[in-house]
């Protein structure tokens, strides 16, 4: 049976616990505030009545919505008054054994209906409950932080936890306006878990010295549509809150290489580069702002030698491209350019060879083409031409083929839509990078789908949780497994296929969950058929 839960206590009231406070008190539940610390409740109630005062003066909250929401708010100075609580969520310092002592003194007070909720983020449900009476009745129930902006909570069943609990608190989730997954009681759950790969592979790719940090977070916040670039987020993080988690995801999963972390950002920990908090991460801040004009890049970019304006009149390009509907893009675009086309088999030897591929590198795509890698520029089609491009030249291709291809689709020529020639578009810059297996965008969005696919695989959560969950709770501009469907199951595993044959990277092996529904060209979302019979 769903439990109504009328009566909600707060044990730890600091930014989370009087997030999840303001939710609940919002929809007229009434929410018993406690915390161990003398007055820290008083001050959570204090800070909140003068945040939604403001927000009321500002026409957000009405006069009666405000004075409803601080009339359920109750603080108890006592541990004993939360007898009552028809659910009990405790908030605390994510330390396994505080917080095991606490749900054994918790279940001493409260009846024995009463639902054992923890805030965790990063320890597990199982572990916690394991000191209980009556584990079935413990559940993790993890916000994220600002809870009342992030419509999304994970509902965490352990390995105990009755089915009515669970069904509980996702029907309270709705009540408070959010949207409860059920995620599998596994490190990092869904959230946390999904987004290793985001800023693990970056970190990767500036390792290997493809393109600097700034590069990087222009290619995935311009052309792959990223609300922060990766260090941009690690920034505003804290190197001190994202590498310790890294390194729990990677050891709890027994060193799995799809959570590898990178040693930058364990040196960056140990000389205190923290991020924005401090003033200094992978970028400059003052007074809690980015510094523009302070380019800290560490020689990993190419820089142009040399001119790249370019009489586009002599520019001629031959096209190499992995799909037909690439290389019709590119033909479309360079005709709406008035850029001359080398439609010979073979490239002439003052031609431009552009190469749109996937998962390679320019020196092997040129072999597998058999054109000149002296000529040969590669373009990443993954993303979208009228937002940002990324070019990447040989090792050996000679400067004034780069400077050709960086004409072509760096800012200064008319780009225009190749639907619609007649409509001139703002001008789009390109970013050049050193050789790298596939490209930035490519790798990063890859490996988002790829472990996508496998928390799908382990059960974890269905693909629709894992979608919303990702999407909600870490901003991406699609959930995993639809953004594999958007880009083509098909063209993901061609990434990472050549990836990891190039390699032999474990890192990059293709989920089977994706090899499977590639290859039968169905959808990402396409569960398991059960047999009936």
């Amino acid at each position: 049976m769903i439990m109504t839960v009328n009566t909600l206590a707060i044990i730890g009231t600091g930014i989370m616990g009087m997030g999840i406070a303001q939710i609940a008190a919002q929809a007229g539940i009434q929410v018993l505030l406690f915390d161990a610390k003398a007055g820290a409740a008083e001050q959570g109630r204090q800070s909140l009545q003068t945040m939604l005062e403001k927000l009321t003066a500002k026409g957000k909250f009405t006069d009666q919505q405000l004075q409803s929401t601080l009339t359920n708010l109750t603080v108890i100075e006592d541990l004993t008054q939360i007898a009552k609580a028809d659910l009990v969520i405790e908030a605390i310092i994510e330390n396994l054994e505080i917080k095991k002592q606490l749900f054994k003194q918790v279940e001493s007070i409260v009846s024995a209906n009463t639902i054992l909720a923890t805030n965790t983020s990063s320890l597990a449900v199982t572990a916690i409950a394991s000191d209980c009476d009556h584990p079935e009745r413990v559940a993790g129930f993890h916000f994220f932080n600002p809870v009342p902006l992030m419509k999304i909570v994970e509902v965490i069943p352990g390995i105990s936890t009755k089915a009515s609990v669970v069904e509980t608190l996702k029907e309270l989730a709705k009540r408070i306006g959010h949207l409860g997954v059920i995620a599998k009681d596994t490190p990092g759950f869904i959230v946390n878990h999904g987004g290793r790969a985001y800023s693990t592979e970056a970190l990767k790719i500036l390792g290997e010295g493809v393109a600097s940090f700034e590069d990087i977070d222009c290619i995935l916040r311009e052309g792959a549509g990223f609300r922060m670039g990766p260090f941009e987020l690690l920034d505003l993080t804290g190197i001190d809150v994202s590498h310790p988690v890294m390194e729990s995801i990677y050891n709890q999963f027994y060193h799995e290489d799809r959570y590898r972390p990178h040693p930058l950002t364990r040196q960056m920990l140990m000389g205190k580069k923290l991020g924005r908090k401090v003033g200094e991460g992978f970028y400059h801040y003052s007074q809690n702002k980015k510094q523009d004009g302070q380019k800290q890049t560490a020689d990993t970019s190419k820089q142009l030698p040399y001119k790249t304006d370019s009489n586009i009149s002599n520019i001629s390009v031959w096209i190499g491209a992995d799909l037909a509907e690439d290389k019709q893009q590119l033909v479309n675009y360079l005709n709406a350019n008035n850029i001359t086309i080398d439609k010979n088999d073979e490239p002439q030897s003052d031609s431009l060879v552009l190469l749109a591929i996937y998962g390679e590198d320019t020196t092997n795509a040129a072999i597998r083409y058999q054109v000149n890698p002296k000529q040969a520029v590669a373009i990443d089609m993954l993303t979208e031409l009228s937002k940002h491009r990324t070019l990447m030249p040989s090792i050996v291709t000679q400067d004034d083929f780069v400077a050709q291809a960086y004409t072509l689709f760096g800012k200064g020529l008319d780009n225009r839509l190749v639907e619609d020639k007649a409509t001139p578009q703002a001008a789009v810059d390109a970013t050049l990078i050193t050789e790298s297996t596939g490209f930035v965008a490519q790798r990063v969005i890859a490996m988002i789908v790829n472990l996508g696919c496998d928390i799908a695989m382990q059960g974890i959560a269905t693909p629709k949780d894992i979608d919303n969950a990702v999407k909600l709770g870490l901003g991406y501009p699609y959930g995993p497994i639809s953004w594999g469907n958007e880009l083509g199951a098909q063209r993901i595993l061609l990434i990472l296929e050549r990836i990891y044959g190039l390699t032999g990277d474990p890192r990059y092996r293709p989920s089977p969950w994706l090899q499977r529904r590639a290859k039968l060209g169905i959808s990402l979302f396409t569960k398991q058929s059960t047999y009936s019979g």
